[in-house]
């Protein structure tokens, strides 16, 4: 059984031994190392220094995420390179949302990905099902889209359940993020999911704040370490926030500069 996750960044200063000496011993193996005694780390020392932290940039500039990405060569030891060293196994793989609302909500946003919904015309915020995710939170065709949009699947499987839907009724993002305590949800901050992904479940909404008023938003579909597979509207394969339809992205944790939305428990 691999040692998972710890629940934080490892880096320069880490005071648990057995996370510094297994980390060691493992970047030793995978980097075939042990014989090179100008790279080698000794594994009896429960140190995290410069010398270690050099051998993890190593590994990260010569290994990948699972969708093939390079890895941010930092030197840090976050839940992406530590499911690169360990196996994806080490780290939370959670592909079920356990409220039932949020399950149903993810079995909505899978209907709409699955039918490739596609504005038309191309760039016009608008077309049959943009203008009903719009609608739904009181807009018209033009507007952009994608909080409309988790709205709109919020409202569909609060329906299917016969219950009220606990979502802030906005087509803003950053508005979204500002009321949704006074419904009772949570927030969780961005620093502290990329430290410790294992806070995120399928169900949960991302937040991303672009400036200048201007925000993203999307559904956690499944949550693997530090990767999460999401549902957005009005976004492409490029992850834009501007982006012609419904699409499935994998994300990194890393990307969401705002934070998340639980409304996991809220009637």
């Amino acid at each position: 059984m691999p040692m998972q996750y710890p629940g934080h960044i490892v880096k320069v200063g880490e005071t648990d031994a057995a996370v510094v000496k297994a980390l060691k011993a493992r970047l030793n193996t995978e980097l075939g190392i042990g014989n090179d005694p100008a790279l080698r780390l000794d594994e009896t020392d429960a140190n995290f220094g410069a010398k270690m932290r050099q051998v993890v940039k190593l590994f990260q500039a010569r290994n990948v995420d699972p969708e093939g990405r390079p890895l941010k060569q930092d030197g840090e030891v976050g839940a992406i390179t530590w499911a690169v060293l360990f196996g994806q196994q080490a780290v939370q793989n959670l592909s079920q949302a356990i409220d039932p609302l949020l399950a149903e909500v993810i079995k909505v946003a899978q209907g709409e990905e699955a039918k490739k919904v596609r504005e038309q015309p191309r760039n016009s915020n608008g077309g049959p099902e943009v203008d009903a995710y719009l609608a739904s939170v009181g807009l018209g065709s033009g507007f952009s889209w994608c909080c409309s949009f988790t709205y709109w699947c919020f409202e569909q499987a609060a329906r299917q359940l016969k219950r009220s839907n606990p979502m802030v009724r906005t087509g803003g993002c950053l508005k979204h993020w500002n009321e949704a305590p006074s419904k009772g949800a949570k927030l969780i901050a961005a620093a502290a999911a990329l430290a410790d992904p294992g806070l995120l479940r399928p169900g949960m909404l991302f937040i991303m704040d672009h400036g200048k008023g201007l925000g993203h938003t999307g559904l956690i579909e499944s949550v693997a370490g530090g990767l999460l597979t999401t549902i957005e509207g009005n976004t492409d394969g490029s992850g834009t926030r501007e982006g012609g339809g419904v699409y499935r992205l994998v994300r990194k944790v890393s990307e969401i500069n705002k934070g998340y939305i639980d409304y996991s428990g809220v009637r």
